[in-house]
């Protein structure tokens, strides 16, 4: 099994090489995001461990520019960084896994098996409703020919309103499914105000860029796409 590691820890990834290359692995070593991508693009490896913060490049960014170009290697992010949303923004951008330094060798190495065991992921089909389109392999998003830029949560909240444009989506549904694992400290007390508070600020975002008359507000319900 080929393998990439990109980290610019050299001490680390001269030890991830020793100890993978002994479990069985082919290793090829980057040591910056741009020279991860480049091996990632044509390397055809069977599994890739990716620092988040790297020099010249990110690890998001080097996630996102793969999968734009069809690239649908097996990606397992490394961060030093354990907060639910950092987990929830790298596997959003197309990571297959994440991993939090310091980690078990033990678990990289089974958490790497199962990344590349599992079957080649399908490029996802655009999602158009009306003249707005998303593209959830690119993340871009158009209104008619006009391009849209919008953040990691208000890519999820649109991509669900999109793919359930058939019927309302009400708040707690898109909390359970654009912020699932972080409904926590204070919502989990019992403030249920700011749960719906933070869904309608997003949806208020989104309205702004799209236009308002792209999202109706279904009284009691919750949100329609309007094609």
């Amino acid at each position: 099994m080929r393998l990439l590691v990109v980290d610019d820890e050299r001490a680390l990834t001269r030890a991830l090489h020793r100890g993978l290359t002994a479990e069985g692995f082919a290793v090829d070593v980057a040591h910056d995001g741009r020279a991860g991508l480049e091996l990632a693009r044509y390397g055809n490896y069977d599994a890739i461990v990716l620092d988040v913060m790297l020099p010249g490049r990110s690890g998001y960014d080097v996630v996102t520019t793969l999968r734009a170009e069809g690239v649908w290697t097996p990606v397992l992010l490394l961060s030093a960084k354990d907060g639910d949303h950092d987990v929830a923004d790298g596997l959003d951008v197309g990571a297959d896994d994440y991993l939090t330094k310091p980690f078990s060798f033990v678990v990289l190495v089974a958490r790497i098996r199962a990344i590349a065991r599992r079957p080649a992921t399908p490029r996802p089909a655009a999602l158009a409703v009306g003249d707005v389109r998303l593209d959830p392999a690119t993340h871009e998003v158009s209104v008619g020919d006009e391009r849209v830029e919008l953040t990691v949560r208000e890519l999820g909240v649109l991509e669900y309103l999109m793919r359930h444009a058939d019927r309302v989506v009400g708040k707690t549904e898109l909390l359970d499914h654009v912020w699932a694992g972080a409904r926590e400290s204070a919502w989990e007390r019992g403030a249920e105000t700011a749960e719906v508070n933070v869904v309608e600020q997003y949806v208020g975002y989104l309205r702004r860029k799209l236009g308002r008359e792209r999202i109706a507000t279904v009284r009691g319900a919750g949100y329609r796409m309007v094609g």
